[in-house]
């Protein structure tokens, strides 16, 4: 019996822990997802005097967990959050289900869990993921195209701050361009709000840009500068990686394998470039 109540207090734990970051995310979110948000969080609560009554006894949140949930919301969005707390309710599901025949209120408890998989996650809308392939069109070609061109000019110029005002000016036009097309491309395809997701494309493209080349402005040789910026490059590639694992449920592995070698593989190719302009043709400064 003394295992089957700690059980017990550990699903407590969980569900009034759960209700609290929903409680937090509810606040963040607006209109329709409000309601979807409160509604889980008040469901969270109904689990949790379910348990109680049986444990007969009261239990901590885990502050720890409401905090890490909470602050990955205010980064990644509402809708990240939720998928990922997916993920760790499956497993619940499966423990509900498994201990039903012992405790009648665990399917209860398990039917709402896929309730709301089924139905009030797949409501909940966030603007900024309708503007997800904008967002990843700014990210990507920044990545891969001002990597590639402070790669060719770290090598051929070899001081950093001309190759950081380069590629600083490089990278604004290139937001510009990359946003207009995108502009183009949306009204072309009918889409609404054209302006919105070319905003989108910008400010990805922009602060990719901002970051790549912010070593360059610090560092005094271009090479090094070049090196911390590989590993910049390197971390918006895991965080792109992890983002898109979640939302599409895709593996993160693949993602990140398939980023990393577009990415780097064109900033290989853009240094023997840059590395044969300077040996034959004598560029330098």
């Amino acid at each position: 019996m003394k295992e089957g109540l700690d059980v017990v207090l550990n699903f407590q734990r969980n569900e009034i822990t759960e209700a609290q970051v929903y409680g937090f995310l509810s606040k963040l979110a607006k209109g329709e997802n409000k309601e979807i948000l409160n509604k889980i969080r008040n469901d969270e609560l109904k689990h949790y005097q379910m348990w109680r009554e049986i444990s007969g006894q009261d239990v901590n949140i885990n502050w720890l967990k409401v905090f890490y949930y909470s602050l990955l919301a205010l980064i990644f969005g509402v809708t990240f959050t939720i998928k990922l707390m997916e993920k760790g309710e499956q497993s619940a599901e499966l423990a509900y289900k498994g201990i039903a025949s012992q405790y009648a209120q665990a399917e209860a408890i398990y039917k709402d869990e896929e309730k709301h998989e089924e139905t009030l996650y797949k409501l909940i809308e966030e603007e900024k993921l309708s503007y997800l392939g904008s967002i990843v069109l700014g990210l990507n070609d920044a990545l891969v195209e001002i990597t590639g061109t402070l790669a060719g000019l770290s090598f051929a110029l070899r001081v950093s701050q001309t190759v950081g005002i380069a590629g600083l000016i490089t990278g604004v036009a290139a937001s510009l361009s990359m946003a207009a097309s995108e502009y183009l491309s949306q009204v072309a395809d009918g889409k609404p709000n054209p302006m919105k997701a070319a905003i989108y494309t910008l400010i990805a493209y922009f602060v990719v840009v901002l970051a790549l080349v912010l070593p360059y402005f610090f560092i005094g040789d271009a090479v090094t500068a070049f090196v911390f910026t590989v590993g910049i490059g390197l971390l918006v590639v895991v965080y792109y990686a992890g983002f898109a694992s979640v939302i599409h449920e895709k593996s993160f592995e693949g993602t990140f394998l398939q980023m990393l070698l577009v990415v780097f593989g064109v900033s290989l190719i853009s240094f023997g470039i840059g590395e044969l302009a300077r040996r034959v043709f004598g560029i330098s400064v």
